[in-house]
């Protein structure tokens, strides 16, 4: 049990420190980080219980249910906690949270796999099918909301901060149903997987060089520039 519990973490917790060491203008607390993920931990069984009305069908479970109530339960839990604490100061925070409550998430997720695959011969095919597609591919889902929450947080307008949030959250959602549904193919699946993660994560490092951009740090930087610029004298 003890060797399953960190095959089933060690993936996340290879991806969280992929995320974290991406913020490079002010890291964020790591006692914070890890309560984040802890708390992604802790949304997994409510989430499991959510779906299960929903088994009647498997296709709809996966491709509807299981995206829209994933989603939005990482999203709960960084939405009601660290988005409204002090540490929230730059838009990159939504990433970095985001990231480590799906990594939570995923690893309770991945934990569960792992049981199932030890009592079928499975283990090693699922172990790495896991780590290297579902357990980022969770990252990549749910950082779209968190970059969107990330934004908004530095938005005065309340009808633009909730077109922000409910926005990212569509896209997430719609992301992970295609991911799912891709998933369920074998050889078709797996090429769709393959492009889809390609330009996945892509867009992943875009929304991490918009959101370092954003820092109010970089800002400050900038305009100390200029006031040194225009107070150099002049040849």
């Amino acid at each position: 049990m003890v060797w399953l519990a960190v095959l089933a973490f060690s993936p996340a917790i290879f991806w969280l420190w992929y995320v974290y060491q991406k913020d490079r203008w002010e890291p964020e607390p790591r006692a914070l980080v890890v309560k984040t993920f802890l708390l992604g931990m802790a949304c997994a069984l409510p989430a499991a219980l959510l779906e299960i009305p929903f088994a009647w069908s498997e296709f709809f479970l996966i491709v509807v249910a299981a995206p829209v109530i994933e989603e939005y339960a990482k999203y709960f839990v960084v939405s009601r906690t660290v988005y409204r604490q002090i540490d929230f100061n730059e838009p990159m925070d939504g990433i970095v949270y985001s990231a480590a409550a799906a990594l939570g998430f995923a690893s309770i997720e991945n934990l569960l796999y792992l049981l199932a695959a030890q009592h079928q011969d499975l283990l090693a095919p699922v172990f790495i099918g896991r780590a290297l597609f579902s357990v980022p591919g969770h990252v990549l889902f749910s950082t779209i909301w968190g970059a969107a929450l990330g934004r908004a947080k530095f938005v005065s307008d309340p009808l633009r901060q909730r077109a922000l949030i409910h926005g990212g959250l569509l896209m997430a959602m719609t992301a992970h149903a295609l991911f799912n549904l891709l998933a369920m193919f074998e050889l078709l699946g797996a090429i769709g997987l393959l492009v889809f993660l390609f330009f996945a994560w892509k867009l992943f490092h875009q929304r991490v060089e918009e959101a370092l951009s954003q820092s109010p740090y970089v800002q400050r930087l900038e305009q100390l520039f200029e006031r040194r610029d225009d107070a150099e004298p002049r040849p």
